[in-house]
C-alpha cells in the first residue's frame, strides 16, 4: 500500500473537521472583525458551532498568535487559528460558546456598521485650503477624524492620504477637535477590508502610485 503524504495545512484542516462534532449553523453572511496586536481586520462569518467557526477573508491573516473576534454588537470572543486556505480560515473558541446567543447578536443599542479602529495621517481639504488631519476609525460609510481646524456641520470636505484614496465627505457631527464624516461614496466591504490591511501593513500589497483602484458600493 502506497504512503499518502498530508501537508501541515491539510492535517490542521482535518483536525478542525474532526473537532466539529457540535452542530454547525451556516450564517451565509455576517460581518465581523478580527482584533489583534497588528490591528483590526474585516471578515465574514460563514458558519459557527459552540467550539469553532469558519471565516471568509479578504487578505492573508496577520501573524499574531492571539486574536479576538468582535461582532457588530460589541461582543468579543477569543479565538485560535487552526487552518487557513483559499480565502477562508478555521478557528476554535477559547471556550465553548452559546451558539444561539452568538447568532442572535442581541444588543441594547441600535445596530450600526462595524468600525475599524486605526490611526493614520491624512490631508483634509475644505474651501480650497488644506489641513492636516488624523483618521481615528473607518467604516464603509464614514470615518472619525481629529483636526485642529474648525469645521461646520454639513460642510463638504475632501479627505486623502498616502494609501487612502481621495474621497468626498460631509461633516455629520463634532465633539471638540474630533469630527464624524459621512462619505458621499461608500466602500464595498471587500474594498475597505483590503484597504485596511494595506493601511496596517498586513496581508496585502500596495500597487504603484497611479495604479491604485478602489471599488465603491453602488
Amino acid at each position: 500500500m502506497s504512503d499518502v503524504k498530508i501537508s501541515d495545512g491539510q492535517a490542521s484542516a482535518q483536525a478542525f473537521e474532526d473537532m466539529r462534532g457540535a452542530q454547525r449553523f451556516t450564517l451565509l453572511i455576517r460581518t465581523a472583525k478580527l482584533v489583534c496586536e497588528s490591528g483590526e481586520f474585516l471578515c465574514i462569518i460563514r458558519d459557527v458551532s459552540e467550539t469553532g467557526l469558519r471565516l471568509r477573508l479578504f487578505h492573508a491573516l496577520p501573524a499574531d498568535a492571539r486574536m479576538a473576534l468582535e461582532l457588530a454588537n460589541g461582543a468579543v470572543y477569543f479565538i485560535e487559528r487552526v487552518w487557513e486556505r483559499d480565502s477562508h480560515a478555521g478557528f476554535r473558541f477559547a471556550a465553548p460558546i452559546d451558539v444561539q446567543g452568538f447568532i442572535a447578536e442581541v444588543s441594547p443599542y441600535p445596530r450600526r456598521q462595524l468600525r475599524l479602529r486605526m490611526q493614520f495621517p491624512a490631508v483634509l481639504t475644505a474651501e480650497a485650503r488644506a489641513s492636516v488631519a488624523t483618521v481615528r476609525d473607518l467604516s464603509p460609510q464614514g470615518a472619525r477624524i481629529e483636526c485642529g481646524r474648525f469645521l461646520a456641520l454639513g460642510q463638504r470636505i475632501k479627505l486623502q492620504g498616502d494609501l487612502f484614496p481621495a474621497i468626498q465627505a460631509k461633516v455629520c457631527w463634532r465633539a471638540g477637535s474630533e469630527y464624524g464624516l459621512a462619505f458621499e461614496q461608500v466602500f464595498t466591504l471587500e474594498a475597505l477590508a483590503v484597504l485596511a490591511a494595506e493601511l496596517q501593513h498586513v496581508g496585502a500589497t500596495t500597487p504603484p502610485a497611479g495604479e491604485r483602484q478602489v471599488t465603491w458600493a453602488v
